[in-house]
């Protein structure tokens, strides 16, 4: 049996823990203390193998329901500070995974900063925020949360007080005391603004101002200014797919929201700017466009007379005062007295802007124009316009069919279009789009689905008009599965003028681009001929070559449910390796949209890893992933945790990118030949156990926690698409999510045993883990996984189960099949244990299974009594507790 090394704690988890302990003491009382102590130091004992710890008792049956439920919240706000203190540490930052290494190792392989720039010019990288529902924390916890964060970078800098005058150590027990006395949990459910309002906390906390430092820093590294390549987009808003409450006022609510909280930062910045840039034309040297700039401004205050650039300033916070108002209906916070027109665009705000840095720069050494708060200003325009971020809308293929058919029937074209085959319905679509005419009709009927759709899109089109072609882009297409799919977007999309008919030998225009997402494992093997068949249509062919680029999203969630994690992950990489020469005979980009998730199971893990280990060729400086979910708070929830996963998302698209290939042919063909037979012996164990066991079904809905998790305040999106209980029906996240909270987290190892321990060439697979970074990225992910589960534990949720014949033979084949998975690993890593060449995450893992166990086991009982019929609600209370202290610890659990 391997021997696992001490763990050596981190600092700020010691400090932390002793604040949180002197909180329970004097808020929860000496006997919470004691037996949270007691709880913790004997379940510490168990997980570090201490003679005779098993036979201690765990001091669980000693709580009433009220110690209950205080003790699963100080568990869980012990998870909570111990992850703000290992994001402190850096455990989060990944070696190289910063812009100066990337380019040191381009240089190192002959590839000069010129070709990094080059490619920046036409790059796009683009975190794309979603309200996926796994975040089961407060905002007000998070809040809270961070402050502790900022006052601890204030401790690193030496500091004893805050500005206040408050002792910092007093303030961070002041806060981690309003952490005890906060509710954790909602009492009701999202609707889709408070979704948008907690997002929108991200972006002006975070990304308004990380985005144009990380840009000045960028800058000195590459010795030039690039074009701004990372931005941020969004769902929340505009993703309709399976969530009926998002319709066209949810939409333009989400960008009337971005668009305020734009324009005020920019008007923050101004204002601080008028107090700075104080320059006398008494003093120096002043352009004659500044010069007519101040002029304009209709700023004549004598004591103001020779200032120009402040006169100047406040011309240009009249207009964005103008602007606020004319694009929010609402008065900016801080009104100017001026008269003033609004900006038209972002680019006239930016010209203004450059005429002062171009005034500033006309004098000295150019200090006063380099960088600083108006280059972040300038940046901050560019990057995030009056949009703040770019709004995708997203809705299923069946709809779109049905909205077709229906305004099809009514303008008397085709009355059942649905009966068409493929062939047929792709002609009909292209005769339409040859057309400007609109099929739709306002002396029309038509059901209330067809005019939810249609307000969609003319609220898209509004938003054109009102805040720019930025602010909506894409239109992504869920269960795309033939050209057809994609063709009736536009057809929807014709109806508000956002595709345009080539006429008089012009050529065709798309506002908005249809995007398919191929989600399932069929649908990601079919990609390659939809996508060969759409740019063979010579309208898609005109706009695609003029725009330079077609986007494709994979989904991650739906093809692990559909057919386990190394299937899933095989056929995303292959899939994105067919589109290439798809996309190269077409003469266009590629643009790969990776629609991940937090668990490993819905392709989590380290994304620098991840991008790093696409396909050559696929990447070509373009990509778009989705952040969701807990993973929001822990990617960007502070500003330095911010700046070092854009950073690692930024450095891993250039190495994947302009990198030379690491395999040569010959391995990367053997390689592949033994991916497909491992691939396909995984996908028939997981196909086996999951689709093909009776009374599986009935199994994961009673081992795991997914009823109450349905229930659960997290979210606006229905647990299912459906009101079926058939897995395939059932969302992937809750899917994901259960077997995280029963230990257990199937779907992100089961089958790869099977494939693993059948597969002959040893040799072959520790080849493929040291060489290939597919292949040693897919083990990476799997081995934290295996970490994070825990079968003994586990097995303690087997008596939920009604059926215990069935169970216990379902759960020995699951047990089984994570003993091969384990032990395979190992083999093919040469490690002695899980994680034993990773010291970092053994040790984070490590240092937190004693604090999960007495939470499942709380869980455990409270489902057995909330299951039976008790109706005292601290039990609901004290599982949606434990839920949310669970998820709270293993970190990426959804």
């Amino acid at each position: 049996m391997a021997s696992f090394p001490p763990i050596t704690q981190n600092p700020d988890i010691r400090f932390l823990g002793r604040l949180l302990g002197d909180v329970i003491r004097a808020y929860g009382g000496e006997k919470l203390y004691r037996q949270t102590e007691y709880i913790r130091s004997a379940s510490v004992d168990r997980a570090r193998g201490v003679a005779g710890a098993d036979l201690v008792d765990t001091g669980l049956d000693a709580l009433s329901l009220d110690d209950t439920l205080a003790f699963v919240r100080g568990f869980m706000l012990f998870s909570m500070l111990a992850n703000l203190a290992e994001d402190r540490q850096g455990i989060t930052a990944e070696p190289g995974a910063d812009l100066a290494s990337a380019v040191a190792a381009l240089e190192a392989h002959g590839i000069a900063k010129e070709a990094v720039l080059a490619l920046l010019e036409r790059a796009l990288i683009v975190p794309v925020l979603t309200a996926h529902p796994t975040e089961v924390r407060r905002k007000s916890m998070i809040d809270h949360k961070n402050r502790i964060a900022d006052l601890m970078l204030l401790m690193d800098s030496g500091r004893a007080e805050t500005d206040n005058g408050e002792k910092i150590e007093e303030a961070i027990a002041r806060q981690i005391a309003l952490l005890w006395q906060t509710r954790p949990l909602r009492r009701e459910r999202l609707y889709v603004q408070d979704e948008i309002e907690n997002v929108l906390a991200y972006f002006r906390d975070s990304f308004l101002p990380v985005l144009p430092a990380l840009y000045a820093k960028w800058e000195r590294v590459l010795g030039a200014r690039p074009q701004s390549f990372l931005r941020v987009g969004s769902w929340i808003g505009g993703d309709r797919d399976g969530n009926p409450n998002v319709q066209a006022d949810q939409l333009r609510f989400a960008l009337a929201r971005g668009c305020e909280a734009a324009i005020g930062h920019y008007l923050d910045a101004v204002h601080a700017l008028g107090a700075e840039l104080s320059v006398s034309t008494e003093l120096a040297h002043v352009p004659q466009a500044v010069l007519d700039l101040a002029e304009r401004s209709g700023d004549n205050a004598p004591s103001r007379k020779d200032e120009p650039y402040r006169r100047a300033i406040a011309g240009i916070y009249a207009r964005l005062c103008a602007t606020h108002l004319a694009l929010t209906g609402k008065a900016a916070p801080r009104p100017s007295v001026l008269p003033a027109d609004p900006y038209g665009d972002p680019s006239a705000l930016r010209r203004d802007l450059v005429i002062i840095a171009q005034g500033l720069a006309s004098e000295g050494d150019g200090a006063l124009a380099t960088g600083g708060a108006l280059g972040r200003l300038i940046r901050a325009v560019e990057t995030f316009g009056f949009h703040l971020a770019t709004l995708d809308m997203r809705q299923n293929s069946d709809v779109h069919e049905r909205v077709v058919a229906e305004l099809l029937n009514q303008a008397g074209v085709e009355a059942d279009y649905g009966a068409l085959d493929e062939y047929a319905r792709i002609a009909l679509l292209r005769r339409e789009l040859s057309t400007n005419r609109p099929l739709g009709s306002r002396f029309a009927v038509y059901g209330e689905e067809t005019t939810s759709e249609l307000a969609i899109v003319h609220a898209a089109a509004q938003a054109h008009r009102t805040y720019g072609s930025q602010s909506i882009t894409h239109y992504i297409i869920s269960k795309a599965e033939s050209v057809s799919d994609l063709l009736e977007v536009n057809i929807i999309l014709k109806e508000a003028g956002l595709w345009r008919a080539g006429t008089d030998g012009a050529s065709p225009q798309a506002a908005i681009m249809a995007v398919p997402l191929f989600e399932t494992i069929a649908d990601l093997e079919a990609a390659p001929k939809v996508m060969a068949a759409y740019f063979g249509l010579p309208e898609i062919a005109a706009i695609v070559t003029a725009r330079g680029h077609q986007e494709v999203m994979i989904g991650y969630s739906d093809s692990n449910k559909d057919g386990g994690y190394l299937t899933s992950t095989w056929g995303l990489h292959q899939a994105s390796k067919a589109l290439e020469p798809v996309f190269a005979q077409a003469g266009t980009a590629i643009q790969l949209f990776h629609g991940r998730g937090g668990a490993v199971g819905r392709g989590g893990g380290s994304a620098f890893a991840a991008i790093r280990a696409q396909p050559p060729g696929t990447v070509q400086g373009r990509i778009r992933v989705t952040e969701q979910g807990e993973i929001i708070a822990a990617k960007f929830g502070t500003r330095d945790v911010a700046a070092v996963n854009l950073e690692a998302m930024t450095s891993a698209t250039l190495l994947a990118s302009l990198e030379p290939e690491a395999l040569s042919d010959r391995d990367a063909a053997r390689f592949a030949t033994a991916m497909d037979r491992i691939s396909h012996g995984a996908f028939t164990a997981y196909r086996d156990l999951v689709y093909g066991t009776d009374g599986f079904k009935e199994f994961f809905r009673e081992l795991t926690p997914i009823q109450e998790i349905a229930g659960l305040k997290i979210g606006s999106r229905p647990a299912s698409r459906t009101k079926s209980t058939r897995i395939e029906d059932l969302r992937a996240i809750p899917w994901v999510f259960s077997w995280a909270q029963a230990r257990v987290m199937l779907p992100g190892w089961y089958g790869v045993g099977h494939a693993l321990s059948d597969f002959e060439d040893k040799a072959l697979l520790a080849d493929m883990a040291a060489t290939w970074p597919f292949f040693r990225s897919a083990m990476a992910n799997l081995e934290m996984v295996l970490a994070k589960s825990d079968l003994g534990i586990a097995r303690r949720y087997l008596p939920l189960v009604q059926d215990q014949a069935a169970a216990e033979g379902i759960f020995g084949r699951i047990a089984d099949g994570w003993s091969r998975t384990h032990d395979g690993l190992l083999a093919l890593t040469g490690q002695s244990r899980l994680l034993e060449k990773n010291p970092t995450l053994e040790t984070s893992i490590r240092l937190r299974l004693p604090y999960i166990e007495p939470l499942n086991l709380l869980q455990i009982e409270l489902l057995k009594r909330h299951r039976a019929g008790e109706d005292d609600p601290r039990i609901k209370e004290g599982i949606e507790l434990s839920i949310n202290a669970i998820a709270t610890a293993l970190r990426n659990s959804g």
